[in-house]
């Protein structure tokens, strides 16, 4: 695929899924907006690695939770190239605890992360994307799986699957594709951070491919929406998980 005049912007791509996203679309032949809200370093690292591979991109800083710095990242995403043609909306966080003790700032921050900052930045790519332009949400397969503790993440995912599908309807006239990817469990710091090698090891073989997702998975299913022939798809979520639920 040659996308040549085309641009992304990925929120969270400083690490994890998200990096591995934005080089994809890159060798997909997109411009990249590698959005983090911390770790400069890294960010410039996926630049870099881009730059390294014959592509373009740029970092751009923002706290996605907050409005103003969604809006002046879409801003100077748009002077920097000439405009946005696709916005994943990859940034979140995973706090887990059970429902009855789960603390009242943790609650508030992953809300204001994986739901607030995925409506603005839905809402503000709604705003500026150009015409056929893509929205990607991420969403999780976890949602299916009423796992304990996992509460109020599967709260904030089930809300973008809600956000994406009434979304898709509100593009209708411009051409704007709005879909959600929801990963399994996918091997990342995001995952593997506080389990135990056993626990890691039964939700590997939960799905009947009896393994993790790696990035690149995730990344293939983004580009295929991203590109011209995941251009009839609209309004959906896309379970990326190996056959688990």
């Amino acid at each position: 695929m040659s996308e040549t005049n085309k641009v992304a912007l990925v929120t969270g791509s400083s690490r994890g899924i998200g990096a591995v996203i934005a080089q994809r679309l890159a060798g997909d032949g997109f411009k990249v907006v590698v959005n983090y809200a911390r770790g400069a370093e890294a960010a410039q690292e996926v630049v870099d690695r881009i730059a390294a591979a014959g592509g373009e991109a740029i970092t751009a800083q923002a706290d996605i939770s907050d409005p103003a710095a969604v809006a002046a990242m879409f801003d100077t995403a748009e002077r920097s190239f000439g405009g946005i043609d696709v916005a994943v909306n990859n940034a979140g966080i995973m706090r887990l605890a059970p429902i009855v003790e789960f603390a009242d700032d943790t609650f508030d921050q992953t809300v204001a992360i994986n739901l607030k900052g995925t409506f603005n930045v839905a809402r503000q790519a709604g705003r500026q994307l150009r015409e056929g332009g893509r929205i990607i949400n991420l969403s999780s397969s976890v949602i299916g799986m009423r796992l304990p503790s996992y509460g109020v993440y599967i709260a904030t995912k089930a809300a973008v699957e809600g956000l994406t599908q009434v979304l898709a309807q509100e593009m209708r006239g411009r051409g704007i594709r709005v879909n959600a990817v929801a990963p399994g469990p996918t091997a990342t710091d995001l995952f593997l951070e506080g389990k135990s090698p056993e626990l890691i090891d039964r939700m590997a073989k939960m799905n009947p491919l009896e393994r993790l997702g790696q990035p690149e998975d995730i990344a293939r299913v983004v580009s295929f929406l991203a590109g011209p022939e995941g251009a009839w798809v609209n309004g959906q979520t896309l379970r990326a998980n190996g056959g688990m639920c």
